[in-house]
């Protein structure tokens, strides 16, 4: 596995690799990986001729009371893990390879309206920061496709828009969640947590399941189901970001006409802010 940390080499070598015909598979990733990560991997190996993923951890989608300075750095255990799963590349760039002309002046990319709820109310400039460091990661690798975990749906939504609305030639893979056999979802953000807030996090893949089967069994009340949710959440000992009941492509407000659904949760366990989702096909 050969490992970037400038555009020139790495442009040098995907260069070659298109010009002997293979396709591209990017995954991008900001380090710390773990299984959901690496499955991102697998599922690119399965359908494209050169993995590459990229580990940047992009100070544009952190807001000023975040987590960018604890964010774990576990670069020689990711490369290891990459190879395992037969990654061809990966790409670490720093900042200022990224962001030569520094951050202040750096063009930014927004995606209205889908942006705007959920994370996009709770974390404001967070999808404008994900959408620019992506969007400069397709121009420097232009992939065939590129991948990205359905944990965080809104962002996969949002790069979806984003890639058509620019006409980026690629095509965004979604991959299923990674999960625990308790339930809760895979995240970086897990190692912040303790036995016993791991167990309480749980909780909150227990309230989507629960609320999608109330959806299946004919419940229409949203709003009801939003707060009998939060309630749950709140019982458990979590405090509540939001609880929406959307529309799956749209992830406006659902309707009580709307068949294809997702629900979208955040929560805190303790200071740790966690997401996670679920589909529902009514």
């Amino acid at each position: 596995m050969k490992i970037f940390e400038t555009r020139a080499d790495l442009q040098h070598v995907l260069s070659e690799s298109r010009q002997s015909g293979q396709t591209i598979g990017l995954v991008p990733t900001m380090g710390n990986l773990h299984e959901g990560h690496l499955t991102l991997v697998d599922a690119a190996r399965g359908q494209c001729d050169f993995v590459l993923a990229t580990i940047f951890v992009n100070p544009l989608q952190f807001g000023p009371a975040e987590d960018l300075d604890k964010y774990p750095k576990t670069l020689e255990a990711d490369c290891k893990a990459l190879e395992s799963r037969h990654c061809d590349g990966v790409f670490v760039p720093s900042i200022s390879e990224m962001y030569p002309n520094g951050l202040q002046d750096q063009t930014l990319i927004i995606v209205p309206g889908i942006s705007e709820g959920h994370c996009g109310s709770s974390r404001p400039g967070h999808f404008s920061g994900v959408c620019t460091v992506v969007s400069k990661l397709f121009n420097l690798t232009q992939p065939d496709k590129a991948f990205f975990g359905e944990k965080d749906y809104q962002q996969l939504q949002v790069i979806r828009k984003m890639t058509s609305d620019l006409c980026f030639p690629l095509d965004i893979i979604g991959v299923p969640t990674v999960r625990l056999p308790d339930g809760l979802a895979l995240s970086s953000r897990n190692s912040y947590l303790n036995e016993e807030q791991k167990g309480i996090a749980v909780s909150l893949q227990q309230s989507l399941q629960a609320t999608k089967e109330k959806l299946l069994q004919g419940a229409s009340s949203m709003q009801t189901l939003e707060r009998e949710a939060k309630d749950f959440l709140s019982d458990c000992g979590l405090k509540v970001d939001y609880f929406n009941i959307s529309h799956a492509h749209s992830l406006k407000p659902a309707k009580t006409s709307d068949t294809d659904l997702v629900i979208l949760a955040a929560a805190w366990v303790g200071p740790t802010r966690l997401i996670d989702n679920i589909r529902v096909q009514l």
